[in-house]
């Protein structure tokens, strides 16, 4: 009786599919390590950001002035995405202030100049912020269906071995269908991770692109009238709503 209670099982199934269906297992294996190495490396990768970000505001708000700033980042490099858009903003405003408006490029004045620049930085760090999450997106959508689709090819064949058999008690058809639900657990367990890092890793940049957005008005003013920003009165924002934009605020999708 012992015996025959341990002849169905994962490895069982593993070993008694046929050429498909050790595919999308493997497939499903492939997916849950790729999805696994994507979490890992990017949580790794925005926690060493988070530290190197505060560190920089603090070494910002702190300086004596812009100058001090620049000499910070030429020593210590660029080591998170505050740094880049300030180094990139003090090149602009240097280039600028050198060679004028000599290309296309640079048409506009110095402010205009100083936006566009900081806009392309910014782009480029939602860019890179948002490299691996498609591919989250996508094994958190399909797996569950792949799961699903080896368990119908493996309950296919199942059946087909029962009816070639002639037998068709319980335990014959219990046996081989639960063994094809393993599919179905491993997409479900392939997918739930996924789609859990991927909040989570969107949620992550989108608070670093929003206090980036912050951060690019409070450069720009600093870098225009040498004057920390100040916020607008209530009738202030009254004339904004009407017609004026805040260069860097984010649009609502």
């Amino acid at each position: 009786m012992e015996t025959t209670e341990n002849v169905f099982g994962f490895s069982h199934f593993i070993s008694h599919s046929d050429f498909l269906g050790k595919f999308l297992f493997f497939v499903l294996i492939a997916m849950s390590i790729v999805s696994w190495t994507i979490i890992i490396v990017k949580g790794i990768a925005a926690w060493k950001q988070k530290n190197s970000s505060q560190s920089f505001l603090q070494l910002f708000w702190n300086a004596t002035s812009l100058e001090s700033v620049q000499h910070e980042i030429q020593v210590h490099g660029i080591q998170c995405p505050f740094s880049h858009l300030t180094a990139h903003a003090q090149h602009a405003k240097a280039h600028h202030e050198t060679y004028g408006a000599s290309k296309l490029s640079e048409a506009g004045t110095q402010q205009e100049f100083i936006i566009r620049t900081m806009r392309m930085v910014i782009d480029e760090d939602a860019t890179r912020l948002a490299k691996g999450l498609t591919v989250l997106a996508t094994i958190g959508s399909t797996a569950p269906f792949v799961g699903l689709f080896g368990t119908v090819w493996g309950i296919y064949h199942a059946l087909i071995a029962i009816g070639i058999g002639g037998s068709a008690s319980l335990g014959q058809v219990a046996g081989p269908v639960g063994e094809a639900l393993i599919m179905t657990g491993i997409g479900l367990a392939t997918a739930i991770p996924a789609v859990i890092g991927y909040n989570w890793l969107l949620r992550m940049n989108n608070v670093t692109l929003a206090k980036l957005d912050a951060f690019a008005n409070e450069l720009l003013t600093f870098l225009t009238t040498g004057k920390p920003y100040a916020m607008p009165q209530a009738a202030e924002v009254t004339d904004a709503k009407a017609g004026s934009v805040i260069p860097f605020a984010r649009k609502e999708k």
